[in-house]
């Protein structure tokens, strides 16, 4: 898709989202947050409408990303900056505008270790998954979206996608057709989970045409969830538990699993495989709270004699 000259902003962003699609090969829930902020680049630096891209400046790029600097936290801020450097060089390689302008995205200083990831600790991990309400439709629902985030690490997106195509009771496998990566994985069904879920659908869900799993109960009735409603579902569960967690979300389950599966055995590349990172680094976070490979790996504390 080719813009060329004065554009109009939705033109561009349209253009950059088909861009981050075809030659990226990023998810969907990723291209929106890059184009959410693209957009705000454009109508901060150009305003709305039609848009001069060759106005664009050293000064407009810095200006943006120091903005945020007094706004946000590292990590958000580092998501800017990605998003523009991005949105930059899609300008350059599609000709819109010439010069290496995502040069001048300024980087962001994050020690992306310096924080433990937050999680449940065991018992209240279990604790969690022993409280779940199975005495409701909304119940059983809720009960079904959490365990795919406990068992399986599913993001509130990726379970919000789910259909009855991605299952295959027969072979136990689920599958998750686009991830944060752009790409899909086959999963195995664990047998709560599938439990849960088939007890949701003979029990819970309402009547409906639509193919996705997991439908609303309350109002738009049989339309389908969305991320929002998934993260929901978890922080309804934590409150039943009576857990103040330090998060509230999936990515709380999420990061649970990961520490209580290397708690039990498994290594980073099996956990990067279950999740779905691309890369190892995304998963040697969970390496911090292995306290027991951690106390394995120091240095004896040498004899001091007098």
């Amino acid at each position: 898709m080719a813009v060329q000259g004065l554009a109009a902003t939705d033109a561009v962003i349209t253009a950059f989202d088909d861009y981050l699609r075809r030659v990226r090969g990023i998810g969907s829930s990723a291209r929106q947050s890059y184009s959410r902020l693209a957009r705000d680049f454009l109508e901060a630096v150009l305003g709305d409408g039609s848009v001069d891209l060759a106005r664009l400046s050293v000064p407009d790029v810095v200006g943006f990303i120091s903005e945020a600097t007094s706004r946000y936290r590292p990590s958000t801020v580092q998501l800017h900056a990605t998003a523009l450097r991005s949105f930059l060089r899609f300008l350059r390689s599609e000709g819109l505008r010439e010069g290496h302008l995502e040069e001048a995205v300024p980087a962001v200083s994050r020690r992306r270790s310096a924080s433990l990831p937050r999680h449940l600790g065991a018992l209240d991990f279990a604790r969690l998954i022993a409280s779940l309400d199975s005495s409701s439709p909304q119940g059983l629902r809720d009960r079904a979206i959490v365990l795919f985030a406990a068992r399986l690490g599913l993001r509130a997106g990726e379970i919000a996608r789910l259909r009855f195509d991605d299952l295959d009771w027969r072979s136990g496998t689920v599958r998750v057709r686009a991830r944060k990566t752009g790409r899909g994985a086959l999963l195995p069904l664990p047998y709560g989970v599938g439990e849960a879920l088939a007890a949701y659908l003979e029990r819970g869900r309402p009547a409906s045409k639509d193919r996705h799993l997991f439908l609303l109960h309350r109002q738009r009735v049989g339309a389908p969830i969305d991320r929002h409603v998934a993260s929901d579902a978890v922080h309804r569960a934590l409150r039943r538990a009576g857990i103040d967690a330090p998060a509230r979300g999936t990515n709380l389950l999420r990061h649970s699993l990961a520490t209580d599966l290397l708690a039990h055995g498994a290594n980073l590349k099996q956990i990067a495989d279950l999740f779905g990172h691309r890369a190892l680094s995304s998963t040697q976070i969970y390496a911090k709270v292995d306290v027991a490979a951690l106390r394995q790996a120091a240095l004896p504390w040498p004899e001091v004699t007098w």
